[in-house]
């Protein structure tokens, strides 16, 4: 009877890890900036500062490294929409997710057009993320909101364009900044100003008329 090895799992050294970490930050530079089907082993390499076949030992290829960083940014993404508490004050909870989905395109402009990269070709790669993490997170909240408007707490809209709106706004700022960029010449943080404007924008649209 063969023999069993139950040894625990050797755990990875810190130069292991320190190398993981640096072609997961390589990847995601090189495929927030060319998406997925335009990035390269060898771009990833060169940004790494690693040979191909180093990244190739942590990873069996293009598409490891890209679900590995979905993987990771999901839960990150969803994060913001999970603190909207249905007991909290309507207004203030949809205006403090509306203020952390821009917060987000400050801290994450990368990881934000990662996930763009990744819908727009048809989410091939998270797919079954958004079926078994977001829809259901979703549905949750647009009941949260319905619920909020059939008791007169705040103005009534689609729940879910309300989302959707809340999505393209904030997003707009990490996914289109070359064009903000741009377009805003003397302004250093324009996310600031962003913040403000859209506060102003979901507070009059969804403030109760007297």
């Amino acid at each position: 009877m063969p023999i069993q090895n139950t040894a625990p799992a050797k755990k990875p050294s810190r130069i292991q890890l320190r190398n993981r970490k640096k072609i997961l930050d390589a990847a995601l530079e090189v495929f927030s900036t060319h998406g997925y089907r335009g990035a390269t082993l060898d771009q990833i390499a060169e940004h790494a500062g690693l040979s191909k076949p180093n990244i190739l030992y942590y990873f069996d290829g293009k598409e490891a490294i890209h679900v590995t960083l979905l993987n990771k940014l999901m839960e990150t993404w969803l994060d913001p929409l999970h603190e909207m508490d249905p007991n909290g004050e309507p207004l203030k909870e949809i205006c403090a997710y509306v203020r952390r989905k821009a917060q987000m395109s400050r801290e994450f402009p990368r990881e934000s057009r990662l996930f763009a990269n990744e819908i727009l070709q048809g989410a091939p790669r998270m797919g079954p993320h958004l079926l078994s993490d977001l829809k259901p997170l979703f549905d949750e909240k647009t009941k949260v909101i319905q619920g909020w408007m059939d008791a007169g707490k705040i103005n009534k809209v689609d729940p879910r364009h309300l989302i959707f709106s809340i999505w393209a706004t904030t997003q707009h700022y990490a996914d289109f900044e070359a064009q903000v960029s741009v377009l805003t010449p003397d302004e250093d943080d324009i996310l600031t100003s962003a913040e403000t404007y859209l506060d102003t924008l979901f507070r009059n649209l969804l403030g109760v008329n007297p």
